[in-house]
């Protein structure tokens, strides 16, 4: 799996304002509505609330992959996002996370789900990778550093 092939340039959001974990989950649910017409952001904040009831999605390192299944996705969908200051997200290592890849998945992709699921983690383990999404200081400089690492790491 390639990265740009759930990932578009307008569902990269550098710089957000770090708020608290509900606050970030209403507004990027309501982000990834007004950019993906068959998501509504009651039903992504109210399937991402439900997944990180279940236990936190944070890996570590500010690092967290919100993820969730919902019944009118028409295809995987993903956003990155940074925030300016660092949030409580009940990560194991009590990081704030700052650095957040948000996936939403229709309810029939399950081995398609766990596969990204399992790229993403892999890619966020590269100390590189992060700090070059970190250091992106627009939409554009983030979608680039996600993408263009990507390919050199290939």
């Amino acid at each position: 799996m390639q990265i740009e092939t759930i990932l578009r340039p307008e569902m990269c959001f550098a710089r957000l304002p770090g708020v608290s974990k509900k606050r970030f989950l209403t507004t990027i649910s309501e982000l990834i509505a007004e950019r993906q017409a068959s998501l509504s952001a009651d039903a992504v904040y109210n399937a991402l609330l439900a997944r990180e009831q279940l236990g936190s999605t944070a890996i570590g390192k500010g690092i967290a992959i919100p993820h969730c299944r919902v019944e009118t996705c028409d295809r995987i969908t993903g956003a990155l996002v940074t925030l300016d200051e660092g949030i409580d997200f009940d990560a194991n290592d009590s990081r704030a996370v700052d650095l957040l890849f948000v996936l939403i998945v229709p309810v029939e992709e399950t081995d398609e789900h766990l596969r990204v699921l399992g790229r993403l983690a892999e890619l966020f383990h590269q100390d590189a990778f992060c700090q070059a999404l970190r250091d992106a200081d627009s939409e554009r400089t983030l979608y680039e550093a996600a993408t263009s690492f990507e390919a050199e790491s290939s």
